[in-house]
This record gives C-alpha cells, sequence and structure tokens, in this order.
C-alpha cells in the first residue's frame, strides 16, 4: 500500500470512529507532511459531517454513508455539497483561521483561485511523476526520442524547401525543360541550342530577361580544372566551373563583392569567382583585373571581373564556384546558330502576372513550329512530322528545381520531394508510437488512480477539474520531453548531418523557436492525454469504491490496437531497410560488364600537355601495373559524356535517327576495363584505317537493326565510320537506366588516365605511380581514385537512404518497445496474485513465462499481417527507379516478421520470468 492509500485509510477509520489513539497520532504526523491531502480531508470532513454523533460502528457503517452520498449525487446529477458543520478533524485555532481567511479571499479573486488550481495540478503531477519514476522515465524517454527525431526531419525539410527563394524575383524566374515521350521511352531534359536563349527573348514579349548555362564538362573549361594564378607555377584542382552569360548573372542577380555585377561577364575571357575562392587564391586583397589560367593553357588567359558572395547551399547552383564568360565563345564553327546541338541550360525572367499555362502552349507551339519542325525537316529526320505530338517544352520555376526534378537529366545534385514527404511520415509515425506509449500506459494505470478518481467526485471535484488535472500532467510530460529532446537533437546532429549529408545546424539564434517549441509541447501535451483525461475522469464514484475497477485495465480493446499499430510501422519500417540494403548490395555486386576493380584512375593528366602518351608509356614499364588507357569517357559518374545521333549510311533520309554515346578512347580501352569483344576485333595501334573505325555495343547494333554489323558503315553528321568490331552491353550510367546505345572512336580526351594494377601490393604500385607522376609534373601534387570507389559514389542517396531507415527502424522499435517492456511491467503487476496462485497450483516458470508473453506475440502477428501488404506495395514503388532491381522475397518479411517477434519477446521475457520467479507467498499474503 503506498503513502496516499495509507493516510485514506486512517482517515476512513477517523471518520469511522475506528482509530485508535496510536492511528490518530500517525495520520497527524503523516498529515503535517502531506498538506494537500490534509486540505482535501478537511474538505471531505465538513462533506461528512452532518450535525450527528458518530456512535462506535464498523468499517460497513462508513462505507453506507459514502454510498448514500453518491446515490445522492447521481440522482441529482450534482457534487454533493460541504456542510458548514464542525469537523471531526480539529486542527489548530491558528491554522483554521488561516484557512478561512484564504477561502475568503479565495472567492473574491479569481485569479488567486486559478492560480491556486494550476499550482494544485502540478503539485499534483509532479508527485506522480516521482511516485511512477520507471512509467514517467519511458513516457518522457520515448516521447523524447521521438521529438529529437521529428525537430532534425523538421530541420531537414525546412532546408529542402528553402531551395532558391533567395533570389529577389525568385517567383518570376524559369528554366526551360523538354518532354520527350514515345513509346517506352519517356525523358526529360534541360539542354538547348544555345541560340534558343536569343530566340525566346525576341519572340514572347512575356519574357524580360533570357541568359544561359554552360556546365557540360564534354567542353574545355567547364566541370573541373586545373587552375593557378598567372604569376605563380603551381596549380590546383578545383571543380564547379561552368560557362555562363551576363544574362545570367542579371536574371538571378547574384550579389557582388567586388567588380561590377552589370558587366561582369560581359567581356570575352572574363571569370567570375567566389568569395571564398578569392580569398583562397588572392587573400586580403581585391582580385578584380588579375589574371589566372586554367590547365596550364597560356593561350586563354582568363581576368577576373567580379567577385560574386558565395551562391548559398540552398541553391541549386550551390556547386559552382567559377563562371566562365560565353561572349565571344563559340565551341566550333556555327555552334552558336545551329538547332541540332543542344548543350545549354535556359533560363528567363517572365514579366509579374504572366499566365503560366498560357506562356507553355504559346512557346511550345510557336518553338516547335517555327525552328526545330523545319531543321529536322532539312536535315531528314523522320520525326519531324509528329514531333508535336512526342515532345513538349514547359518553364519550370526556379524555386522547384530542387525537389521537383528527380526525373530530369540536368546533371546537378537536387533533393526529391519524394523523399521530403517520406521522412516527414516517418517523423509522424515515430511522434504518434510515443503519443500510443502515453495513451497506453496512462489507461493501463488506470487501476491505480481509480480510488483517486472517485474519492474526488466524493469530495465534490468537478469532472471538468479532473481533466484538467490529468491534462496538467500530461503538459507537464511533454515540456520535460520537448526539452529533453531539444539537448538530443543538438547532441545528435552531427550524426544526422552524416547521415543526410547536411551541413544542417540548430536554429538557437532564431526568433521563432522558443515559440514554436511551446506551442508543439502544448500541442503534443493535448494530443497525447486528452483521450486519458476523458477515460480516467469517467469513473463512476460507487463502482470505483466497491473496487469493481481493481482488475477492469487488464484488456482494453484500444491499447491492443494502439500496440498493433505502432509495431504495424516498426515492421514496415524494418522490411524497407531489408530492401534498400539488398538493392543496394545487388548495384554494387552486380555484373556490369566490365571490370572496375583494381583500376587506379589518375585525374587532371590534361596539364601534362603533349607528355600524357609518354606518361602513359612509363606507367606500362611499371612491375605492378597490367595496362593503362587514356580517355575521359569511364563507365562511373564525373566523366564526360557525348550524346550524338546516329544513321547507317546512305539511310539518312530513310530511317530515324538513334540517339547514343559518342565516346573518345584509346587502342587499350577495353583491355584496361576488362571490356569484353563479342564480335569483330579492337583497334590496333598501328592501323590508320582504324583513325575512321569505330566499336558498337549490342544495344548500337539492336537499335540500327544490323545483325551482321562488321564492316557497316555509319555516320553521325560527318564522314561514314566503319564498324570493325561489337562489345558486350556494359553499364556505364546508374542502373536506374537501362543501357544506352554506344560508339567508340580513337581520339584524344586525355584528363584521365586508367590504371589496372595487379593485385597484390596496392601501396606499392600507387607509390610507384605517384613516383613516376612527379618526374612529370613536379609542381602539381597527383589526384587519383579507385574506380570501384566511383562506382559505389554513384549510389551515395541509395546508402544514405538505407542509413537514414535503419536509424529510423532502430528508433521506432527501441520507442515501441519501452512501451511495451512497461505495459509487460503493469501486466505482470496486476495479475501478480493470479500468478502465485497458478505456481501454488503447480505451474512452472516456463508456463507462466509464456501465459504472460503470448498475449503480446499475438498482437505482433497482428502486426505483421497488417504491415507485410502495405511494405510490399511501398517497396514495389520504390524499385520502379531502378533498371536493375533485386525481386521481393517471402525471406525479406519473414526476416522482419522474426525479429519482430523475437524483440518484443525479448522485451517481454525480462517481465514476465520475473514475474514467475517472485515468491507466492509475497503476492497471497493479503488474501
Amino acid at each position: 500500500m503506498n503513502l496516499d492509500d495509507h493516510i485514506w485509510s486512517l482517515a476512513s477509520k477517523k471518520l469511522a470512529n475506528e482509530a485508535s489513539e496510536k492511528e490518530l497520532q500517525e495520520l497527524n504526523a503523516l498529515l503535517a507532511e502531506n498538506p494537500e491531502l490534509h486540505s482535501q480531508l478537511r474538505l471531505m470532513s465538513k462533506w461528512w459531517d452532518d450535525g450527528e454523533e458518530k456512535p462506535k460502528s464498523d468499517g460497513s457503517v462508513l462505507f453506507g454513508k459514502i454510498q448514500a452520498k453518491i446515490k445522492d449525487m447521481e440522482g441529482t446529477g450534482q457534487p454533493a455539497v460541504a456542510v458548514e458543520t464542525p469537523s471531526p478533524v480539529k486542527p489548530e485555532k491558528t491554522m483554521q483561521a488561516n484557512y478561512n481567511s484564504t477561502e475568503k479571499l479565495k472567492q473574491h479573486s479569481p485569479f488567486l483561485n486559478s492560480t491556486a488550481m494550476i499550482k494544485n495540478y502540478l503539485k499534483v503531477a509532479l508527485r506522480q511523476l516521482r511516485k511512477q519514476k520507471m512509467y514517467a522515465a519511458i513516457k518522457i524517454g520515448g516521447f523524447a526520442f521521438s521529438i529529437a527525431a521529428c525537430l532534425l526531419i523538421a530541420l531537414y525539410i525546412r532546408d529542402e524547401l528553402s531551395f532558391d527563394k533567395s533570389y529577389p524575383n525568385a517567383a518570376n524566374v524559369y528554366r526551360l525543360l523538354g518532354h520527350y515521350h514515345d513509346g517506352s521511352v519517356d525523358e526529360k531534359g534541360v539542354d538547348w541550342p544555345s541560340v534558343m536563349a536569343k530566340v525566346i527573348k525576341q519572340d514572347y514579349p512575356e519574357v524580360e530577361k533570357s541568359g544561359r548555362l554552360m556546365p557540360n564538362s564534354l567542353f574545355w573549361g567547364a566541370g573541373a580544372n586545373e587552375l593557378k594564378r598567372a604569376d605563380q607555377a603551381d596549380n590546383t584542382h578545383e571543380e564547379g566551373f561552368a560557362y555562363a552569360d551576363q544574362g545570367l548573372i542579371d536574371i538571378l542577380n547574384l550579389p557582388m563583392v567586388y567588380g561590377d555585377s552589370k558587366h561582369a561577364l560581359s567581356e570575352p575571357l572574363s571569370m567570375v569567382i567566389s568569395k571564398s575562392k578569392a580569398d583562397k587564391y588572392f587573400p586580403g586583397q581585391n582580385p578584380v583585373g588579375k589574371v589566372m589560367y586554367l590547365n596550364n593553357n597560356k593561350t586563354k588567359p582568363f581576368k577576373i571581373a567580379a567577385v560574386m558572395q558565395d551562391i548559398p547551399g540552398n541553391s541549386h547552383l550551390h556547386d559552382f564556384k567559377f563562371f566562365i564568360t560565353l561572349a565571344g565563345v563559340e565551341f566550333w564553327n556555327g555552334e552558336q546558330a545551329t538547332w541540332d546541338a543542344n548543350n545549354y541550360h535556359i533560363y528567363m525572367a517572365l514579366k509579374p502576372g504572366t499566365n503560366i499555362a498560357q506562356f507553355n502552349k504559346k512557346v511550345n507551339d510557336g518553338i516547335l513550329k517555327n525552328y526545330y519542325i523545319p531543321s529536322m525537316t532539312h536535315n531528314g529526320d523522320k520525326r519531324a512530322s509528329r514531333v508535336m505530338s512526342i515532345f513538349n517544352l514547359v518553364v519550370q520555376n526556379v524555386q522547384d528545381i530542387n525537389l521537383r526534378s528527380y526525373d530530369i537529366h540536368d546533371g546537378m545534385s537536387h533533393g526529391d520531394i519524394r523523399f521530403v514527404w517520406l521522412f516527414g511520415a516517418v517523423a509522424g509515425f515515430i511522434l504518434v508510437i510515443a503519443c500510443i506509449n502515453f495513451i497506453n500506459l496512462s489507461t493501463a494505470k488506470s487501476a491505480n488512480r481509480a480510488k483517486e478518481v472517485g474519492l474526488r467526485k466524493v469530495v465534490g471535484s468537478q469532472r471538468s477539474g479532473l481533466i484538467r488535472q490529468f491534462l496538467a500532467e500530461s503538459l507537464l510530460y511533454s515540456f520535460f520531453s520537448f526539452v529533453l529532446g531539444l539537448i538530443l537533437a543538438w547532441v545528435l546532429l552531427p550524426y544526422f548531418n552524416t547521415l543526410a549529408s547536411k551541413s544542417l545546424t540548430m536554429p538557437w539564434a532564431v526568433w521563432w523557436l522558443v515559440p514554436v517549441v511551446l506551442a508543439a509541447a502544448f500541442l503534443i501535451g493535448i494530443v497525447a492525454g486528452i483521450y486519458p483525461a476523458f477515460y480516467l475522469s469517467g469513473f463512476k464514484p460507487a463502482e470505483v469504491l466497491k473496487g469493481n475497477l481493481s482488475t477492469g485495465s487488464k484488456s482494453s480493446v484500444l491499447r491492443n490496437v494502439l500496440v498493433v499499430f505502432q509495431f504495424a510501422t516498426s515492421i514496415i519500417l524494418i522490411i524497407s531497410t531489408v530492401v534498400i540494403y539488398n538493392q543496394m548490395q545487388y548495384l554494387l555486386n552486380k555484373k556490369v560488364g566490365f571490370k572496375k576493380d583494381q583500376v587506379v584512375m589518375i585525374q587532371g593528366t590534361n596539364t601534362l600537355d603533349n607528355q600524357v602518351k609518354p606518361f602513359k608509356s612509363e606507367l606500362l614499364k611499371l612491375s605492378t601495373v597490367k595496362s593503362a588507357s587514356i580517355s575521359d569517357f569511364l563507365p562511373v559518374s564525373g566523366t564526360k559524356r557525348n550524346g550524338n545521333q546516329f544513321f547507317i549510311e546512305g539511310r539518312e533520309k530513310i530511317d530515324p535517327t538513334v540517339g547514343g554515346q559518342f565516346w573518345d578512347v584509346d587502342h587499350d580501352y577495353l583491355k584496361t576495363l576488362g571490356i569484353k569483344l563479342v564480335a569483330g576485333r579492337d583497334f590496333i595501334p598501328d592501323m590508320k584505317a582504324d583513325s575512321q573505325a569505330v566499336i558498337i555495343n549490342q544495344m548500337m547494333a539492336n537499335k540500327l537493326g544490323l545483325k551482321n554489323p562488321i564492316g557497316k558503315k555509319i555516320v553521325n553528321y560527318g564522314p561514314g565510320k566503319t564498324i570493325i568490331g561489337v562489345v558486350q552491353d556494359f553499364n556505364f550510367n546508374s542502373m536506374r537506366d537501362g543501357i544506352e546505345p554506344l560508339v567508340m572512336h580513337l581520339s584524344s580526351s586525355e584528363s584521365i588516365v586508367s590504371v589496372k594494377i595487379k593485385a597484390g601490393d596496392v601501396k606499392k604500385a600507387l607509390d610507384q605511380i605517384t613516383a613516376t607522376w612527379k618526374q612529370f609534373a613536379p609542381n602539381q601534387p597527383i589526384r587519383y581514385t579507385f574506380m570501384d570507389e566511383r562506382f559505389a559514389s554513384m549510389y551515395a542517396d541509395v546508402q544514405r537512404m538505407g542509413r537514414i531507415f535503419t536509424s529510423f527502424a532502430v528508433l521506432a522499435i527501441m520507442i515501441a518497445c519501452l512501451g511495451l517492456f512497461a505495459l509487460a511491467a503493469f501486466m505482470a503487476e496486476q495479475r501478480s496474485k493470479e500468478i502465485g496462485i497458478r505456481k501454488v497450483l503447480g505451474a512452472t516458470i516456463g508456463n507462466i513465462t509464456a501465459m504472460l508473453s503470448m498475449n503480446f506475440v499475438k498482437l505482433v502477428f497482428i502486426a505483421i499481417v497488417i504491415a507485410t501488404p502495405i511494405a510490399y506495395y511501398a517497396m514495389t514503388q520504390w524499385l520502379q527507379d531502378f533498371t536493375y532491381r533485386v525481386q521481393l522475397s517471402w525471406w525479406m518479411f519473414a526476416l522482419a516478421g522474426v525479429a519482430a517477434i523475437m524483440i518484443a519477446l525479448a522485451t517481454v521475457s525480462y517481465q514476465s520470468i520475473k514475474a514467475a520467479l517472485m515468491n507466492p507467498v509475497k503476492s497471497l499474503k493479503a488474501e
């Protein structure tokens, strides 16, 4: 019996005139230590005393009097009113006088009365928290971890939604998209002819400004370069170069630190660099007018025309640190006027109030009819007659680029609106699981609060007051949880940043943090506490005092439903984690058609100028090197791509074009990468005819309709090239996409030298390669990476998603198990007498453990049945993004189910075994 129950027992004996002198002394001492109960007993004494002398009687007389009062309450629908008669509890006169004066003051001061009520609510809530330390720790701990997860995800979502909002005219800034849909092909892209920017500005009055961005690393200067000041000898590798024109600077209104933004890229051979790069190369100086060289090319001295503020991380252009002017640039003769080459991203600023739907239709019809169809007809492209039905031009607002470009090929890193919704849903589910713990534990402990509720109602408490009391407890738990959750979020933020590849910070200094946290704590406290408050306050005093609710909380349909929901959510996350992990392993270990292991990619070799081939020759002399190849076109991310259109020679005006990649390689390319020839031969170094020869893949042969392609000629707007070999198809893009047609020809592309090293001492091989590099480039550090690592980085987003799901699955299971642990402890406590009787009658520890555990295991089985089809559907949809994917197998779902059952059993078994080992004498001694 706890302290409160003991005090109420002594008070009941005193009211029934059954208390001994020793018990009266003990009661007075306890009341002095517990003034809140003293006040409640004083009110009950007033209510109880009806002016009659109390004869000696047993406890049944007291119970009968209370029942009569309850019946009177239930008959009138009003609480009993205290009768102003002398109380059997006779405190000192001074205390009584103070009490009466306080009561009179409260009657005339609603503010003091409400303040006192709130203070009382908090005192009672704190007392309950101290009395039930384990349950309080589980409620607060579960809440705190879920709140920390929600806060971290909220920071992630806030960052994702903030992208490209910083531009002054962002609502009217758009980029041009193309949507090609022909049969099974459905692609979206952003690459256009250079002339498109000029045409769209002059033909459409809705366009105020237009600009171009050209980030394609196929062209010299874009992508990555070796950079140095004109007055220094050493090169430094830098990434983030792109060509741009003055129009782009004007549209985005990029702020400048030095220089004039209105003429930043208006002059040939000019360049804009970021503030961080200016500080790196010209610390403490204004670098405007300074000259820099790219890749040791002194024929193109680039003058810094302006220094821009670093493009913020929440911009889709944040990867770019250098903008090279397009003024005076023409990559080949006629390149700036042709409609046949697509390499530029087109941006535009529209006039405010432009109807986007009407503008899209106007641009689509006008550009296709006036420019594309005539150009395609002139080139003999058979698609010209139906281009209106298979191709669309639309504009995309710059604020939508980050989250709504997951199906657009633009070569940029950006987020995915589907992940935002997914992570938001996961955060919501985790928070709901914590709320369910609170509701379950509050209702499960209802029998322990029933006597308190009954007595409070007997002494005049309204149900609304009880509801406020229980909501106050819920709010207290919520506020404690939010404080702890904020601390946990701050501690876990570095780990979350690693998981999500972000650089998020806690917004301690922003004005809205405290109001939002307080409002959220209040809202969560109300949501979690509203049902327990109404449930607990609804007990009828007569039923409570008869003892009918002492075991009424052993089973609850709602509580079982909530436990099932918790575990169903956790099982869905476990299944998702298993599927994502297996898909990741499949992608990394699938045979891709080339050998990526033991291949070292040496980068920046274009700075060696005409020494690249001698460098390769020296590498081939090393004892640890098997072969080497010079080519920037490799089957991993971050290397060059070159899309072209191909025909069979002589059928240019007859057949539709076949789109494919056109790669520059050398004689040792296939050998170095282990690409298999299935027909014909490889390039031969001394055969001059091979300069006009090509090797194609099987996909290109199929698309061209060539069953025996060896000796046939294909063209791509130039002289015909003879097919001398066919290689087995290999994956050179992400396996989200299928294998593209590919044509390889002999040509110079010297930024990367790939070296196949012998298995064994990798360190020795790297030391030898580094020493050879220093002979050719003593002023430039060597840069290299392994091809298998670069291949794995192509699926970094999948790995990241897998780690996040694993973390959230562990968190969800942990919170669910906390609640299950507490429920199991309570059920064992409630059934202690039953367990004692069963042990006396011969039940074994195993019998009792199974009895207590099976109810929870049944709930987990139900959760598995519910979670399996949901997870199957969700994972099937996710896998649709991959052309190459694992098949969903029964064992994935079985593994998740068995894991959930084992975790639940491990959680419940501790309490079950503990209860089974308890001495039955202890549980039955009161019977």
